[in-house]
């Protein structure tokens, strides 16, 4: 059972997410926030596996709580669930340690997904929210990117870009494991190496970088 902090300052938001969650059999909201600050006491307080955070919040906004969590509350995997995806928003929420971006407009299937994603340690973009990162979030124009990208990618070897196109493609470490029939801890090896040669902090601007080079479609 994945545990879920929900933070939203609406609470007619909160009980349709809450409804979609439910409805899976294998996550539990445990806690409900209705500010950014009561959702750092509650992460702290509950653990849960996953935040769900919204961006706009008062007292403390969801960008904020997201960098908190992240750094205070070490095992609570952070994704952002907003209906905003201007590039400042997600390019603040993943370098502050968010693994997955949720739109709230998305299908109910696609946030379930992403939740388990983020809690088996994956990253989850949401396909909508990869493909403004590429063509408007990261700057610069979208071939030099690609270029860029592959340049990177260059210097891996075929087994690491391998796991990066997976990475990329929002497999957790075991799926990856069974997908190249290799162990988990060999697959852990693969991605840390991986992140430090793209010399990236986490695996949402790993995906990125895999998108970019063309190892994964959105």
């Amino acid at each position: 059972m994945i545990r879920i902090l929900l933070a939203d300052d609406e609470a007619v938001v909160r009980a349709g997410v809450r409804a979609i969650l439910d409805s899976d059999g294998g996550t539990e909201v445990v806690a409900e926030a209705g500010d950014g600050r009561e959702a750092v006491d509650l992460a702290r307080a509950h653990r849960p596996d996953v935040a769900l955070l919204d961006i706009r919040m008062p007292r403390l906004d969801g960008l904020s709580a997201a960098e908190e969590i992240a750094r205070t509350v070490p095992g609570t995997a952070v994704a952002m669930l907003t209906t905003f995806s201007e590039g400042a928003y997600v390019t603040r929420a993943l370098g502050g340690g968010a693994t997955g971006f949720l739109l709230k407009s998305g299908d109910p299937y696609e946030l379930i997904a992403g939740v388990r994603a983020v809690a088996a340690g994956a990253a989850f973009l949401s396909p909508k929210v990869a493909r403004y990162v590429i063509d408007q979030g990261l700057g610069g124009g979208r071939l030099t990117r690609e270029a860029r990208a592959r340049a990177r990618v260059a210097v891996l070897s075929p087994r690491e870009r391998e796991v990066l196109g997976l990475v990329g493609a929002g497999l957790s470490n075991p799926e990856i494991a069974a997908r190249l029939h290799l162990v988990e801890g060999t697959v852990k090896a693969y991605v840390s190496a991986v992140l430090d040669r793209l010399e990236v902090r986490n695996r949402v601007q790993a995906a990125v970088v895999a998108y970019e080079a063309g190892l994964v479609e959105p």
